[in-house]
């Protein structure tokens, strides 16, 4: 059968039966009825203590019987009868001392006075005596002299003997002879002491003869000592008998080790233990307690209820094992008391003896407890009680022979065995716990660690006397544990190590007696009280530890709260481990409950706590650094319990940090919310700001907790919105940095040199160095704005969506005022004087026409290269920087998410309102023509100032030297909240006094005029002679993040190429000198010879033909533009990086097709022009000359043939491809030339057609309007290439620039021809006529956009969540 079934079928039977019926075991039924007292157990404790004193082995010892001693017969001359030996071999070496040895000898005796001699035999105070005689005789210098020289043995002998016998017959009556075998000892002492010297210095070796002699010596002296000399040699040889005798009991208390331990456990003194003793010894005898064990051997076979039955056993042969254990261990110990007193087996008819065999008998040596036990205490050396060394006649003690006891079972039947032996051994362990655990004099036991030595002896052997099971005595031991611990009497640190002990397997057979590992017991032989008890004290230990948890878990909050993992262990592995253990999922349910309530409780005192120390009780006193104190006080608190119980986060079911969340974090978030609104309230009342800081750290603190909450209480919603109540303080700060960004930026210009950032003054900048630290300070700045907010981790997307678009704004006016500031500095580097200039300004007026005049005459046109400063490139490098920086920058804003954000939860289109209160108009100030003459060469250095109706400058652009059709291209934003009148005046710009007024043209920018949002072009005629093409286009200023960056794009970009052109616009006069009609003609006049010119004096003679210039010499006619780009590139190449050094090259080619455009047509228009056509010649030299300016700008290196200069993409654009066109149609006839127009027209206009009837726009038109009514009310264009959207970063611009270019190469137009056609007065018609079609198409194309937008409006659809960074 298996231990589980037998568990289960013997408690549930056995124990229900002793529940339900009257049938109890012999240890349950008294312990009901028997009540044990003090001086009871004290009296059954003494007799088995006194027992153990009686059949302890008996001590025995040898006794000497000496000889009869002969008559003394000592006389003068025995002294020189004992130095014989040494006096015949005085002569030889090997008995003579060694050097050295008087001072060693002196040092031994020396310890002998002072009790440092470690034989016994010289700490004798005679002994001490007489050598210190000797001492003070051996120290005078005369012998101790003579002694180091003679070095001889019989000379120390004799002084010595002289000295002690002196010494010793003081005081001595005459015919006293005693004191003269004194005398002899002493001197063998001395001889001993000689020989000990010699053997500790290893001068032994060297005299064996010298060592012989005193060892005869020392033998001959001791021949009369029984002490010190040897049984051989005693009574001079004569020796005597020995004999082993048995030492009487004394009946001392004194002699009684375990009845003086009963007096310490009881209290007794040892006077009262001996009176008892005294009394009781009469009946306390070795034969009463032969007679115990045979009256109880005598039940055992009756089954009486005296001793255990089958019923107090789960299964019968448990009750067979221990039987027949039982009755092996009676014989054992029956037989171990008639050893012990062999008298008490004689009183018996004489039998044959067995002898004492343990192998005799055929029992489980597993289940032989006791067995062990007896067998420890034979073979003990200090046994307490048996030894059996000899046959005994037991055939008197066979329980067979005696009579069955009649007495009833109420009656004391035993002497040494209590009627309750469960009961009396509980109560006497108990006793014998509460010393040992409480007398300072009990020295500690490693191995028992509970109970000393002496009291495991005493349990012992009340347990071997009582018949007390070892199972029983675990359980009781453990039950004595429990009712301590209870009672608070011991510590959990001793339960934990009480149940270690009985658990702890014995490391030898040896220990079996003690507790150590008894509870690994087969539970199936224990008793079913012994099982019953041990559950009940399970269960008893069980609800204290709930109780000590309960206790100990209400201190969970604190600092430093009380452990509980030895309450758990203890817990989990000494009794809810234990298989006896009745478990109930209901008590531990009904527990968690309770405890689960307790810590809310303590957690809202906890809180309590904190409320009244951080928030003052006056509400006018409240402030956020109250709630933030709070806050890090309740978050501290979950931090340190979260922390606490991180490996372990629910102790019994129950969780402290779900417990105290909950129970916290809304009392917390609940007071939060009245408190900030209250503060919030009486600063509004007070006309007072609480400060930002503040506002952010509570943000944190809030929102740190509410973390905390939703990770806890997924369920349930935190008490109110953070954001929303805290919302304002953001918003404060947006404002306050939008004050302070100008001032900012105006402190990084002002401390920047604008000088490359190279460790060397003479060492050539990186790529990385080659902008200035104010660019730098200045997105480092922007960086932080944007990371103050991320840093806050905003948890409402649309409110940060909103945050962000604030601060990009912010950043957009930061941005303006660095491009406002920094072309301020350049224009004032670019626009300075140069020498001769500043030298003309001390010159008089007079002087200062005199060398116009004298320059005029001399056809001064060398211009020289100007001196760019480095900072002027470095400025530009910073304006490069930060728009790279600024597309960094709004990629990590994510402001594409934040717009979808915010169109996500915006109101449906129907609902919103469209009123715009600012409005954004971008003027580009593309051209003039045919200006008035304002110099004395015949032209104009035009440039145009843009004012308003108040005479307020808006903008004004850059200058174009000696030219009446100037091409500005230049772009300004004005930002109106209603119409404006604006004001163009061309002015001539001279060197000498003012400048000449050119003309004026006005215009109105009226908002609802441009509701559309399409760009518009204006021609406006000037007042006095010429015209001005402005292009026109407005978008709302818009609270968009998208808009506010591409705002600050477009300044930069815009900011870049101003500052750009200003660069070139110093290499494009030379540019302009070098590709004129007077360059050309100078190089073909160059071709005339004496010939040619005798034929205009000849008119009938032909003209002979010019030969036209070669390659060469078209070439030969760049190199000094080449030269004088070359002077200037190497300048720029030192400070400008590689990307505005490309931007200064594409903007100078832009500048070469511009300027070589010109010199073949003229601008576009609908009048005819009066500009000449060149001729095949011209147009070759031209061509020619584009052709070496597109390879010199390419620069493909010659060894490498890599292409070092600009791209192919930026050389062939649109404009350079309208060119190369133009060889193509530049001397067709003007039929053909109209013919091919009006086929590209109705080309272009069926295509209109077709994308109308689709609904949509036309991909490009991008010829402008020409005069007239056209000009006047300014149709609109159907392209809107550069609005502020299309210019939000850095890859919205790269796609537009590549969709124009991609619209102006799949949509060829006419304008060429047209241009051409202005050369030929024979086309005015035409050109009119041609002007009114486009307006039509325009008009239609404008009236489909508008179309088509309409359909369109509503948006798309928006993106999911706001990513963050």
């Amino acid at each position: 059968m298996s231990i589980s079934s037998t568990r289960s079928r013997g408690v549930n039977r056995r124990i229900n039966s002793l529940q339900s019926s009257g049938t109890r075991s012999r240890e349950s039924s008294r312990a009901r009825k028997h009540i044990v007292t003090h001086e009871d157990a004290y009296t059954y404790a003494l007799r088995v203590a006194y027992l153990a004193y009686l059949l302890q082995p008996k001590a025995r010892r040898m006794q000497h019987v000496p000889a009869p001693p002969p008559p003394v017969q000592r006389s003068s001359a025995s002294i020189n009868d004992l130095m014989k030996d040494f006096s015949l071999l005085k002569d030889s070496k090997s008995t003579r001392f060694p050097h050295g040895f008087m001072s060693e000898l002196e040092k031994r005796l020396t310890n002998v006075l002072m009790g440092k001699e470690r034989k016994p035999e010289y700490n004798d105070p005679i002994v001490k005596r007489t050598f210190a005689a000797f001492l003070n005789a051996f120290t005078e210098q005369s012998f101790r002299k003579r002694m180091e020289k003679d070095r001889r043995v019989e000379d120390l002998m004799l002084i010595f003997f002289s000295n002690a016998t002196k010494e010793l017959q003081k005081g001595k009556l005459p015919g006293d002879d005693a004191w003269k075998l004194m005398v002899d000892r002493h001197l063998a002492l001395f001889v001993r002491l000689i020989s000990l010297v010699l053997k500790d210095h290893d001068w032994v070796r060297d005299r064996p003869d010298l060592t012989s002699r005193l060892s005869t010596l020392e033998s001959k002296l001791l021949a009369h000592d029984q002490d010190l000399a040897a049984a051989t040699s005693r009574n001079g040889g004569a020796g005597g008998s020995t004999i082993e005798v048995i030492v009487p009991l004394s009946y001392e208390v004194k002699d009684m080790p375990l009845v003086r331990h009963v007096a310490r456990v009881f209290g007794l003194t040892n006077a009262q233990i001996q009176s008892d003793i005294n009394r009781y010894k009469p009946v306390w005898t070795e034969k009463a307690a032969l007679q115990d064990l045979k009256a109880y051997q005598v039940y055992l076979n009756l089954d009486s209820r005296k001793t255990l039955r089958n019923d107090d056993f789960d299964l019968d042969e448990s009750y067979e094992t221990w039987k027949k254990a039982e009755i092996h261990e009676l014989s054992q110990m029956m037989l171990a008391i008639v050893q012990t007193n062999p008298e008490l087996a004689k009183s018996t008819p004489a039998m044959n003896r067995p002898p004492f065999n343990r192998s005799s008998s055929n029992f489980d040596a597993s289940d032989a407890i006791y067995s062990e036990a007896t067998k420890k205490t034979i073979e003990s050396p200090n046994a307490s009680s048996y030894v059996i060394d000899q046959p005994v006649d037991m055939r008197s003690l066979n329980s067979s022979s005696e009579t069955a006891e009649t007495e009833s079972e109420d009656d004391e039947v035993f002497t040494y065995i209590p009627s309750d032996t469960r009961v009396y051994c509980r109560f006497i362990l108990a006793q014998m716990l509460t010393h040992d655990m409480t007398d300072p004099n009990v020295p500690e036991n490693a191995d028992l660690d509970f109970l000393s030595k002496q009291s495991m002896d005493l349990l012992s052997e009340i347990c071997l006397r009582w018949r007390v099971t070892q199972p029983s005595r675990t359980v009781l031991f453990l039950d004595v544990i429990r009712e301590k611990f209870v009672d608070q009497e011991i510590s959990l640190e001793t339960l934990d190590s009480a149940f270690n002990l009985v658990k702890e397997p014995p490391q030898d057979a040896q220990r079996q007696q003690n507790l150590q590992g008894s509870l690994l017991i087969d539970r199936a032989k224990w008793t079913l009280t012994d099982i019953a008890t041990h559950q009940q004290l399970l269960l008893a230990l069980h609800d204290a530890l709930l109780r000590e948890l309960y206790i100990t878990m209400q201190e969970c909050y604190e600092p430093k709260p009380p452990t509980i993992g030895p309450i758990m262990y203890v817990l989990e592995n000494h009794i809810q481990a234990d298989p006896s253990f009745p478990q109930s999922s209901e008590e531990i349910t009904l527990f968690a409950g309770q405890l689960y309530s307790g810590l809310q409780q303590k957690s809202h005192e906890m809180y309590r706590t904190y409320l009244e120390k951080e928030v003052p009780p006056d509400q006018s006193g409240w402030e956020f650094i109250h709630v933030i104190d709070l806050g890090k006080s309740v978050f501290a608190l979950v931090q340190r319990i979260q922390k606490r119980y991180r490996k372990n986060p629910e102790i019994l079911g129950v969780s402290p940090l779900a417990a105290l969340v909950e129970t916290i974090l809304p009392l917390f978030a609940e007071d939060a919310r009245d408190i900030v609104a209250r503060i919030l309230q009486l600063a509004k009342e007070k006309q007072e700001e609480v400060p930002i800081e503040e506002g952010f750290l509570l943000y944190g603190e809030l929102t740190e907790l509410r973390r905390i909450h939703g990770d806890v209480l997924p369920k349930i919603p935190f008490a109110f919105h953070i954001e929303e109540l805290l919302a304002d303080f953001v918003w404060r700060w947006i404002r306050t940095t939008e004050v302070a960004i100008p001032d900012w930026v105006d402190q990084a210009v002002k401390h920047d040199r604008f000088v490359a950032r190279t460790d060397h003054k003479d060492q050539i900048p990186t790529e990385d160095e080659r902008h200035s630290v104010s660019v730098i300070d200045i997105f480092r700045s922007f960086k932080q704005i944007i990371d103050r907010i991320v840093q806050l981790n905003w948890d409402d997307d649309l409110q940060y969506a909103k945050f962000m678009t604030s601060l990009a704004k912010v950043v957009g006016i930061g941005i303006a005022r660095y491009c406002e500031v920094l072309e301020q500095k350049f224009s004032r580097e670019m626009d300075r004087l140069t020498p001769e200039q500043e030298a003309a300004t001390n010159q008089s007026k007079q002087e200062k026409w005199l060398q116009v005049a004298k320059d005029a005459w001399n056809n001064k046109d060398k211009i020289e290269p100007f001196q760019f400063f480095p900072e002027s490139f470095v400025k530009l490098n910073n304006v490069d920087y930060a728009t790279l920086q600024l597309d960094k920058l709004e990629h990590e804003v994510n402001v594409d998410a934040c717009a979808a954000v915010i169109q996500r939860h915006a109101l449906p289109v129907t609902q919103r309102q469209k009123k715009i209160n600012t409005y954004v108009f971008t003027i580009k100030i593309v051209e003039a023509e045919d200006l008035k003459a304002c110099d004395m060469n015949g032209l104009s250095d035009p440039y145009v100032v843009l004012g308003d109706e108040y005479q307020k400058r808006l903008a004004k652009t850059r200058i174009i030297y000696r030219n009446l059709n100037p091409r500005w291209d230049e772009t300004v934003d004005i930002t109106t909240q209603g119409p404006l009148n604006i004001i163009a005046t061309v002015w001539d710009w001279d060197t000498l006094g003012d400048h000449d007024c050119v003309g004026r043209a006005s215009l109105k920018l009226d908002p609802s005029h441009f509701s559309d949002f399409l760009p518009r072009e204006y021609w406006l005629d000037l007042d006095s002679q010429g015209r001005i093409l402005l292009r026109v286009s407005m978008e709302g200023e818009r609270d968009d993040i998208q808009f506010y960056f591409g705002k600050a794009f477009r300044t930069l970009k815009r900011t870049e190429r101003d500052m750009t052109r200003r660069i070139t616009d110093k290499l494009s006069a030379y540019i302009n000198h070098s590709l004129s009609r007077r360059a050309l003609k100078n190089l073909l006049s160059n071709r005339t010879t004496i010939s040619t010119v005798s034929s205009y004096f000849n008119r009938n003679r032909p003209a002979p033909s010019v030969q036209p210039p070669s390659a060469a010499e078209v070439t030969n006619a760049l190199n000094p533009l080449f030269a004088y780009f070359d002077d200037n590139f190497a300048i720029m190449k030192q400070t400008l990086t590689d990307a505005a050094m490309l931007m200064v090259m594409t903007r100078l080619w832009k500048e070469v097709l511009a300027t070589i455009e010109a010199l073949l047509v003229p601008p576009l228009s609908d009048k005819p022009s009066q500009q000449r056509q060149l001729n095949q010649q011209e147009l070759d030299v031209v061509f020619k000359w584009l052709q070496d300016l597109y390879d010199f700008f390419h620069a493909v290196d010659e060894e490498t043939g890599e292409a070092i200069g600009v791209p192919l993409d930026i050389l062939r654009s649109p404009k350079y491809y309208d060119i190369t066109t133009l060889n193509f149609f530049y001397f067709e006839t003007t039929e053909g030339l109209i013919r091919t127009s009006e086929r590209m027209a109705s080309a272009t206009a069926s295509r209109h057609q077709t994308q109308r009837n689709r609904l949509s726009a036309p991909a490009t038109f991008s010829g402008p309007s020409f005069g007239g009514a056209a000009g006047l009310v300014g149709l609109p264009s159907t392209r809107r290439s550069k609005s502020i959207m299309h210019s939000r970063n850095l890859g919205t611009m790269r796609k537009a620039k590549e969709e124009k270019r991609k619209e102006a190469q799949a949509d060829p137009n006419d304008d060429m021809i047209l241009r051409i056609l202005r050369m030929r007065p024979e086309a005015e018609r035409y050109l009119r006529d041609r002007s009114r079609q486009k307006e039509r198409l325009a008009a239609a194309a404008a009236a489909d956009l508008i179309v088509k937008q309409s359909l369109m409006a509503g948006g798309g659809r928006m993106m999911g969540n706001l990513p963050r960074r």
